[in-house]
């Protein structure tokens, strides 16, 4: 048995009892941890009369029904990442239930993805993870007692500026487009709407009457898909009055296209899901610098920030809750930081002067 600190969180207990390992945390000293650690043991070996409550199960059935969860409160690209993710997860652990899988395991698959692939994609696999084990633990659930992915640490990452396409490379992209795919640029660009936002755009979501469109998201608290009206400038009004006209009154999406259902084995119509390859070939084509469609969002930010449009504006058109979220899509600098290096090139400067017009008068002398 072996009871030991995890700095800035506390003791914790861990030992192996027929066959089963047992843990727990974070007690505030040794003493308590120590106790907690002999209360388990005898639990183990008098165990009382159980009650029917699951306090394990498999890892495979644990994935299933945090992935059906999901599904139902958050966006379809949201659960899309997980789906592949946790295919990954199945294959390394899927015979497993959640009690086999330990800290080490966990450890151990984690610098694996940061060392075949980035610390990026091997921290979103923690916070996954760790969703996933929380899920489980919650005490409106208790399907599992323990999670394996507490004290494993994010890889450090290499932060960058987000690249923002300058102008002209926009305008570019989007005259490679053909007619129809315009029309989707633009509208993404004068709404600096999400992708997903303008999937579902439906025609009853767009007033040309008093000028705006409804855009909905579930990028909020509780997975509500969250409805918040932008105004419609005079271009992508003409864009939307010009579709309006010609539209298939059968179809009620304003952007739309027809597919192979695959699963299906047959042709299909609905909305766009995903259009991952489409700004790639423009941007090829355009001969810019590759940028997707969530690049427009910041693009727009940027512009109207430029333009001294109030914070307030900008983080009711994005839709963001959080103003400090609104603050990353800034990337123009600040008037008052420009002014400030002035100054102090200019200190600098002076100083130099300064400096040389000694030098020359101590060689006179």
């Amino acid at each position: 048995m072996s009871v030991y600190l995890v700095k800035g969180k506390g003791w914790r207990y861990d030992f192996t009892l027929q066959g089963v390992r047992q843990s727990g945390a974070w007690f505030k000293t040794k003493r308590a941890a120590a106790k907690a650690a002999v209360r388990r043991k005898e639990e183990m070996e008098n165990p009382r009369v159980p009650e029917k409550t699951l306090t394990d199960m498999a890892f495979l059935e644990l994935v299933n029904r945090r992935l059906d969860y999901i599904k139902a409160y958050n966006s379809e690209r949201y659960y899309t990442d997980h789906f592949y993710m946790a295919r990954r997860w199945v294959a390394v652990w899927g015979h497993l239930g959640c009690r086999d899988i330990t800290f080490e395991m966990v450890q151990g698959y984690i610098l694996g993805i940061g060392e075949k692939v980035s610390a990026h994609s091997a921290n979103a696999a923690l916070r996954a993870l760790r969703a996933l084990f929380n899920f489980g633990k919650h005490p409106a659930r208790r399907w599992i007692e323990g999670n394996p992915t507490e004290g494993v640490r994010f890889l450090p990452v290499e932060k960058k500026l987000k690249y923002v396409p300058p102008r002209k490379d926009v305008l570019k992209v989007i005259m490679c487009a053909d007619p129809d795919t315009q029309d989707y640029l633009w509208t993404i660009a004068l709404t600096m709407a999400r992708m997903g936002e303008i999937n579902r755009l439906t025609w009853t979501d767009v007033d040309l009457d008093d000028r705006y469109v409804v855009l909905y998201t579930r990028k909020k608290m509780g997975g509500h898909l969250t409805p918040r009206k932008v105004p419609m400038p005079e271009k992508l009004y003409g864009i939307l009055s010009c579709r309006y006209a010609r539209r298939d009154k059968a179809k009620p999406w304003v952007f739309w296209h027809r597919f192979r259902d695959v699963k299906k084995g047959v042709w299909a119509e609905g909305p766009y899901r995903d259009r991952r390859t489409l700004m790639r070939t423009l941007c090829e084509r355009a001969g810019v610098a590759y940028f997707r469609f969530h690049a427009l969002r910041h693009f727009g930010a940027s512009m109207l920030d430029r333009a001294n449009i109030s914070l307030g504006s900008i983080q009711r058109i994005l839709g963001h809750e959080n103003r400090t979220t609104t603050e990353i899509y800034l990337h123009s600098i600040d008037e008052i930081d420009r002014a400030a290096m002035e100054y102090l090139g200019a200190e600098i400067e002076k100083k130099s002067h300064t400096d040389s017009h000694t030098e020359k008068i101590k060689g006179l002398r």
